[in-house]
């Protein structure tokens, strides 16, 4: 089922319980006849009583149906996205995107 993405500011802290993190890139990559929809960025943790730390991430949104299609009421981009679906697929593009990318934290929708 097809799911909105909301495009946010490249490079804004989003503030976050015992740090914030930061996207830094919307990546569109080819895969298996299709466009997938992924977004890098970091986290840092440094306001947490436990210590510091920080890591970066890799967050799949989706196959990418299309790009930007409109804008929201608050003038933000919109793309549509179909989520990855099936642990076979989703190995197959972890796998792909540890040659591609360097991430301590992958996710999908």
């Amino acid at each position: 089922m097809a799911e909105e993405y909301v495009h946010r500011g490249l490079g804004e802290e989003i503030q976050a319980i015992g740090g914030h993190y930061v996207i830094t890139d919307e990546v569109r990559m080819p895969f298996e006849g299709k466009q997938i929809l992924y977004l890098k960025g970091y986290a840092l943790i440094d306001a947490s009583c436990c210590g510091v730390g920080g890591c970066p991430f890799v967050h799949v949104k989706g196959f990418l149906l299309d790009w930007k299609r409109k804008k929201d009421f608050l003038g933000q981009d919109v793309s549509l996205v179909e989520p990855i679906r099936g642990e076979g697929l989703k190995r197959t593009l972890q796998k792909k995107l540890q040659e591609k990318e360097v991430y301590h934290q992958i996710r999908f929708d």
